[in-house]
């Protein structure tokens, strides 16, 4: 590459998360990078707004559902083989419209000077029961928490999806703005339990030891709060830097983007031949709901949802 190229990303990831990976991609490609980092979901509504004049050439989703929305408007253009062909079939589109970066498990964490996993529920569905009034926390504008509810829809139908909000929401959870600060929520005591990506605590305890009073508690039998989604890209069918976005998507899903993902967000690579971290429980362990992540693209109706239910 000249140099001269440059590329417009729309990230849902958070520049912490995301941002390091992204300057080696400049500096190993020499594509300018320009990045606008916000809400998976506002930035959907951002591209669906757009539609055909915006200046994005790729969307980088916190969660499947996101990228699935966008690519039912018409606004992905289909990947080439090689690039879908990395990824395993069940991390990526079945239209082929958008591919898997990595993957991340729905987890409750808990304060482990209050609990212990004994004392946690079999079920996401019985966080409801009123003994856990004012110890829930979690976060509504979540991209990956909206990913779970709309998992929760197809899996539990509806009517058990609204009553599992309301029921949550009788149960005066503490709202926090995001996954970090939930967690910071369950270690201080301020929460007993907190719904989150299971990656935040194993930074936590990369930066703090072993000490830090929190743990993941993954729900097993195919529990909807077992969900394994993936943060994903999908590229813009109204850019004009497809071979600059392409090129992209070649990069972070190679073998030196999947390392970082698994060593420094703890993430689940997704492509064969990189180790997942040895911190994290195997993929294979993780008891995840058996569903297709091409049909958690009802952002919309998952909205609605909450917005009725005065989750938002």
């Amino acid at each position: 590459m000249s140099g001269e190229e440059s590329l417009v990303v729309y990230s849902g990831r958070n520049e912490e998360l995301v941002g390091p990976i992204i300057q080696r991609f400049e500096e190993e490609s020499g594509i300018e990078v320009q990045v606008r980092y916000g809400d998976t979901a506002e930035l959907a509504s951002t591209i669906s707004e757009e539609g055909e004049n915006s200046p994005a050439a790729i969307f980088f989703a916190q969660d499947a559902g996101a990228l699935g929305a966008v690519g039912d408007r018409g606004l992905l253009r289909e990947l080439p083989e090689d690039i879908l062909a990395r990824v395993e079939e069940r991390f990526r589109d079945p239209n082929g419209r958008w591919v898997g970066v990595s993957g991340r498990a729905r987890v409750v964490a808990y304060n482990t000077e209050a609990l212990s996993e004994e004392d946690l529920p079999r079920s996401i569905l019985d966080f409801t029961d009123p003994e856990w009034r004012g110890k829930i926390g979690w976060a509504p504008t979540n991209g990956s928490f909206q990913a779970f509810v709309t998992a929760l829809r197809l899996i539990e139908g509806e009517d058990t999806a609204r009553e599992w909000l309301e029921g949550i929401r009788a149960n005066e959870p503490r709202v926090y703005e995001n996954n970090v600060a939930i967690l910071e929520g369950v270690s201080s005591g301020e929460i007993q339990v907190g719904f989150v990506n299971h990656y935040y605590l194993l930074r936590k305890l990369a930066e703090e030891g072993e000490n830090f009073p929190a743990r993941n508690y993954y729900l097993e039998n195919g529990d909807p709060g077992a969900l394994v989604n993936v943060a994903g890209v999908g590229i813009l069918s109204s850019t004009q830097n497809t071979a600059e976005a392409e090129e992209f998507l070649n990069f972070i899903l190679s073998e030196e983007a999947q390392q970082y993902f698994t060593d420094e967000t703890f993430e689940y690579p997704l492509i064969e031949g990189v180790p997942t971290n040895e911190d994290l429980v195997p993929l294979s362990e993780v008891e995840a709901p058996d569903i297709n992540l091409g049909n958690l693209d009802d952002l919309e109706g998952t909205l609605d949802l909450l917005r009725e239910t005065e989750v938002l």
